[in-house]
Formats: structure tokens, C-alpha cells, sequence
């Protein structure tokens, strides 16, 4: 099954297929490494993972680089503002980065590049830009690129930019240029600040020519998709075409997605309106990492998503029934045979949820039909018409789920632990609450005596010490669930 993928550079659905036959060569723009990664970064980072596990899962093998941004001007800035070398400054951002990648279970790119080892690269681009009368040197030892050299500008974007004149912005940055359109490849090297001494003049990267160089250098001078948030559009992602079609006189990449940013309760997230939070922040007030995923997934990634902490609640409860439900399918005891009607169920399930990942990749309708089979199924169980058959039926369509959107094995502790002790060292201890303390405070071992001693408890009719267990856990954020088959509990 072919994923149909809206391409930002056509306007409409394409096909997602490898030029070469093989893997999907794929780039997409990674972390700005100057301070901890919010929601709104990692909801892009998300749905590019739902990308590359959907492709696997319809049979499109994948070759995904995903760059780090380690030097830049407000890198620069906050380091020597902090007093220490960029390197030093931005490794412990990019060692959190990939705590919270690997507590929201993405998968690992198969390359990972950073800014700062492959300057030798962006100098060869700069100077074969030079060679094609594109790139050009400024009096302060700057290299522009010659924006007029490339009349496909824009084609990106859709944005027209015929009209605009010299004194027009589109690019940031505090260098002398021919024209206020030309864009920084290579900024010459100020007092103080962190360069390389390189063919083309000491000095450091534009933020724009980073990307084209380490893509190129992975994937080749043109290659199937390139990946982002939308704010990247313009002007990022149209400097990267310009530059990098210049230098080739090839198609840079086939296939463009952008991701739709998230508001916060309606609002756009930002400090200042007390509404920006971070992986760490949600830990921190008893979120599990694995709802916090689903939450950020759950609408599809051209859809203007509005997190709101019901959401959160509702993915929380979500990712509960379906271990819940897992569990049961797994606890066994189902009689030989199986139910053409669940059969059928399981079939139907199964190709809906595959359709919907193919079209667009529409999370929300990908889920639709695995809770209802979920429905349907547990209903089947409680009257006895689920059979043997029917438990592994059920139980491969979801595998098929979890290889996609992978919340259904519990593996919520260590993000969350990881979180406090990040807060202890950091002196932020005052923003854990209570009941994540308290929680953290019981071991597994320790709830198993409970949960022991509570049924002894109701064996000799002492209820009161019974409810007075259960209420203690529940404090703690331990749920217990009286079943025929025995006790289970599950924190919250």
C-alpha cells in the first residue's frame, strides 16, 4: 500500500515512494539547541516519527537524517552571555533533547548531523554558489547568496516576491548586502565569537546553508522528502531550494511536509502568557510520557491542534483502556475455535486503520477503528463469543497499532523518574505535585504487599482496612481492578 502525502511545493496529494526503488530518503529539520524543546517542537518531531513507522508498517523502508542545530546567533549569544564555548553550552540541551525523544519513544533517526561537524561542506556549497555567479563576498567578508539569481523563489511558499524592493526583509541578520533580499550563507567572523578559519574567510554558517549541506551529504543532491514544521516554510525551507538548486541544477527534494504548529487552550503558546511548557513540565504534574504522545498525535498533522489539559486527560484515559484491553486479550483462557463475526471485525479493523495512515496519514482516523473494535470486542468476550482465533486476530491488528503510535507497553517510569531528578538538580522540585511524590515514594514491591494484605483483609471480612488500602493507593496514584480472574493495578 502507497502513503499519499500532501506535498506543500505541488498543493496536492502525491504518492511517498523512493526515486531509487530503495529506502525513502528522507530529511527533516531537527532541534535549535539553546534551550529545552516545548510541546509545540515536539508535536512536528511526533508526527514525523508517525511518518517514518507508517511507512515501514505499508512497506516503504526509510533513510531519515534529522539534523541538530548547534551554532547559531542566539546559540552565540547565550553562550557568551553564560561565559563558555558553544560546545559547552549546547550539550546539555542536546543530551535532554534525546531524554525527551526517547521518553516520547521516537525512533532514532539512521543519522543524526550536526551543524558544527560539517562545516567543510557548507564552505564547498558557498563556493560552488560563488562559481555560479550566486553567492557573493561583502565588503565585511560575508557571503550572500543573489536572491535574484534564482527566479523560482517563493514556488515553495507561494508567496510572490516580484514586487519586493530593496529595504524589504526576508531574512534577519546584521551584515551589509547588495540587497535587503540577499540571504546569509557565511557570516564573517565579530570580536569574540565563534568562527572557522576556512577558505572563504573566517568566519560561521547561516543557519540556511547548514541544511542543504547535510542533507546533500547524506541523501544525495536530490531526494524524496524534506520534513518540518510550518514556520520553517519561509524563508528556511525556500533559502534551502534557492541555494541548493543553484549549486546542482537539480531538484532538491521531491516531497514537502509541514507540520502545523499547536495552540494552548486557543491561545499561541508563549511565556509570557503563562502557557508554554515543556516535556518536563507536564512529567513533572503527573502526565504520563506515553499519553502525553498519543495527545500530540491524536489530530492529523495539517490540523491546527488545540492542547488543552482535557486532552491530555482524555489520551491518558485512552492509552489506559487500551492496556487495559491488551492485557485481557493476553491473560488467555479463551475457549478453541473462533467467530466469523470477529473475525470479521478484526479484518475490517485492520485494513480501515491501514487506509487511514495511507491517506495523508490521518491519525485521527487511524484510531477510529481500533476502539471500535475494542468495543466490539470486549462486548464478545463478556458473552463468550470471542475465541482463541479471535484473541490473535485481535491481538495482530494490534501490533499493527502499536508499531505506528507505540503506547500500549508501559514504560512510563523511567521518563517520569528521569523528570524528577532533572528537577532536583535543576532546584525545581516546587513544580512536582504532591501526588507524583508520593507515587514515586511506592516501589511495585511495596504495592504488591498492599494489594496483598487488602485481600486477606476482605477474606475475613475486614472491609474497612480493604477500602482504607485501596483509598491509600488510589492517594498515591495506584488504581486497583477487582477482576474474576484476581487484583490487578496499574498506576495512574
Amino acid at each position: 500500500m502507497t502513503l499519499r502525502l500532501f506535498n506543500t511545493l505541488t498543493g496536492q496529494l502525491d504518492p511517498l515512494t523512493p526515486a531509487d526503488g530503495m529506502a525513502l530518503r528522507m530529511y527533516a529539520c531537527g532541534p535549535t539547541v539553546y534551550d529545552y524543546g516545548h510541546i509545540g517542537n515536539f508535536r512536528t518531531f511526533l508526527q514525523i516519527d508517525i511518518l517514518r513507522r507508517a511507512l515501514q508498517l505499508l512497506g516503504t523502508p526509510v533513510r531519515h537524517v534529522m539534523n541538530i542545530t548547534d551554532v547559531d546567533d542566539k546559540i552565540i549569544r547565550n553562550a557568551a552571555q553564560a561565559g563558555m564555548p558553544i560546545g559547552d553550552y549546547t550539550q546539555p540541551y542536546i543530551d535532554a533533547f534525546f531524554e525527551d525523544f526517547e521518553s516520547l519513544r521516537m525512533e532514532r533517526p539512521e543519522q543524526i548531523a550536526r551543524a558544527t561537524e560539517h562545516i567543510p561542506q557548507m564552505v564547498a556549497l558557498v563556493e560552488k554558489l560563488a562559481a555560479e555567479g550566486a553567492a557573493y563576498k561583502a565588503e565585511d567578508g560575508s557571503w550572500y547568496f543573489r536572491l535574484k539569481s534564482f527566479p523560482e523563489y517563493g514556488k515553495l511558499s507561494k508567496k510572490d516576491l516580484s514586487g519586493m524592493e530593496d529595504g524589504a526583509r526576508v531574512d534577519v541578520d546584521e551584515y551589509e548586502k547588495d540587497s535587503a533580499r540577499d540571504f546569509a550563507l557565511w557570516k564573517a567572523a565579530k570580536p569574540g565569537e565563534t568562527s572557522w578559519e576556512t577558505a572563504i574567510g573566517r568566519g560561521r554558517p547561516g543557519w540556511h546553508i547548514e541544511c542543504s549541506a547535510m542533507a546533500m551529504e547524506y541523501l544525495g543532491e536530490s531526494f524524496d522528502l524534506h520534513a518540518g514544521g510550518e514556520d520553517l516554510m519561509f524563508p528556511h525551507h525556500e533559502n534551502e531550494i534557492a541555494q541548493s538548486e543553484m549549486a546542482t541544477h537539480k531538484q532538491f527534494a521531491r516531497h514537502w511536509m509541514h507540520v502545523r504548529f499547536l495552540l494552548v487552550d486557543g491561545r499561541k503558546m508563549s511565556k509570557s502568557e503563562g502557557n508554554f511548557y515543556t516535556l518536563r513540565d507536564l512529567l513533572l504534574k503527573g502526565y504520563k510520557a506515553s499519553a502525553i504522545r498519543l495527545a500530540l498525535v491524536s489530530v492529523p498533522y495539517r490540523h491546527q491542534f488545540n492542547f488543552t489539559f482535557d486532552g491530555l486527560a482524555e489520551a491518558t484515559s485512552a492509552v489506559d483502556r487500551l492496556r487495559t484491553f491488551h492485557e485481557r486479550l493476553k491473560a488467555g483462557g479463551f475457549a478453541p475455535g473462533e467467530s466469523s463475526q470477529m473475525q470479521e471485525a478484526a479484518r475490517k479493523a485492520k485494513a480501515e486503520y491501514r487506509e487511514a495512515l495511507a491517506d495523508d496519514l490521518n491519525t485521527a482516523e487511524a484510531r477510529a477503528p481500533i476502539f471500535e473494535l475494542i468495543r466490539a470486542a470486549n462486548t464478545a468476550i463478556d458473552q463468550g463469543e470471542c475465541f482463541a482465533a479471535d484473541s490473535e486476530a485481535i491481538l495482530e491488528v494490534l501490533k499493527d497499532f502499536d508499531a505506528v503510535f507505540d503506547v500500549l507497553e508501559d514504560r512510563d517510569a523511567e521518563p517520569t523518574r528521569r523528570a524528577l531528578a532533572w528537577a532536583e538538580k535543576s532546584g525545581r522540585m516546587n513544580e512536582v505535585t504532591p501526588e507524583l511524590i508520593a507515587a514515586q515514594s511506592l516501589t511495585d514491591e511495596g504495592i504488591e504487599m498492599l494489594v496483598a494484605e487488602r485481600s486477606a483483609a476482605k477474606k475475613t471480612r475486614n472491609f474497612a482496612r480493604a477500602d482504607q488500602i485501596r483509598n491509600e493507593l488510589a492517594e498515591k496514584g495506584v488504581i486497583l481492578e477487582d477482576s474474576k480472574d484476581g487484583v490487578r493495578w496499574k498506576r495512574k
